[in-house]
């Protein structure tokens, strides 16, 4: 596959209806590129699928919970049905939650883990046979928080732990076979996902998030991701201050635990 050309491509993405999901199908598109957009929100996927036919985008938008095995696998063999092969696999769909360890419920830790990583495994499972035939590449919407520890959000930290490990691994086993992964840490980017993170009790958080510098626009994250597709980054850090902390937390673990503590220490009361 030539990552520098996208047309007559296909590109798959997650979440692909809201935020950066969907800046990331718009900047592809506009790049000649085919486009599904899975998500779960028929009417969000309405709007855009509305708004790409009106631009003559070549689109597909398809239902499709990402926690749900079977509905992954029935939509990828939709997209392969409809265009026939995946050149571009997106996962960006996703969930964040906010709460003490000691305070959150289990059933939360597992819904954040069923949308951030089984719904990352289960499409990447479906679609990896055309991805490997067409020697395609496969993009995570992973976290500083999967490198680093994240005070207040210790599931969604390790759903991107998790990821980091299960992609980082599939990184080597396909390098042989022409596949590439890139791995994408946004930082903070002004997106509904922290609007709809998950409170202690499973119920959408209510007390204010903590922050560490600007949030970017998803339009700026999305040009960066395919500037780095292009590129064929391997892991992609987004925003200055997620730079400034992916490599603080690689020169001292320590300092980055003790600064990221305090800054987020009223998230701990």
């Amino acid at each position: 596959m030539d990552r520098r050309n996208f047309k007559g491509k296909v590109a798959v993405v997650t979440g692909g209806a809201s935020g950066i999901g969907l800046a990331v199908c718009r900047e592809l598109a506009e790049h000649g590129a085919a486009v599904a957009m899975l998500d779960m929100d028929n009417e969000t996927l309405a709007l855009a699928q509305n708004e790409f036919e009106d631009k003559e985008f070549e689109i597909l938008a398809v239902k499709c919970d990402v926690t749900r095995q079977a509905e992954c696998f029935k939509a990828i063999d939709r997209v392969l049905s409809h265009f026939g092969r995946i050149d571009i696999l997106f996962n960006n769909a996703g969930i964040t939650q906010r709460g003490l360890f000691s305070q959150t419920k289990i059933e939360v830790i597992q819904k954040v883990m069923d949308v951030n990583f089984f719904g990352s495994l289960y499409c990447t499972k479906a679609a990896l046979d055309s991805l490997i035939e067409n020697k395609g590449v496969i993009i995570v919407n992973e976290s500083i928080a999967g490198v680093a520890p994240l005070v207040g959000r210790t599931g969604y930290s390790a759903s991107k732990h998790a990821l980091h490990g299960l992609f980082t691994s599939l990184r080597c086993e396909l390098r042989s076979k022409g596949v590439h992964v890139m791995i994408v840490a946004p930082g903070f980017i002004k997106t509904n996902l922290q609007t709809r993170a998950l409170g202690t009790d499973g119920k959408i958080a209510t007390h204010e998030q903590t922050r560490i510098g600007k949030q970017d626009t998803p339009q700026n994250a999305a040009k960066m991701i395919v500037k780095g597709l292009q590129k064929e980054k391997s892991n992609l850090i987004l925003t200055f201050m997620g730079r400034l902390g992916y490599y603080i937390h690689r020169l001292s673990p320590i300092l980055y635990e003790k600064m990221m503590t305090n800054r987020f220490k009223k998230e701990l009361s």
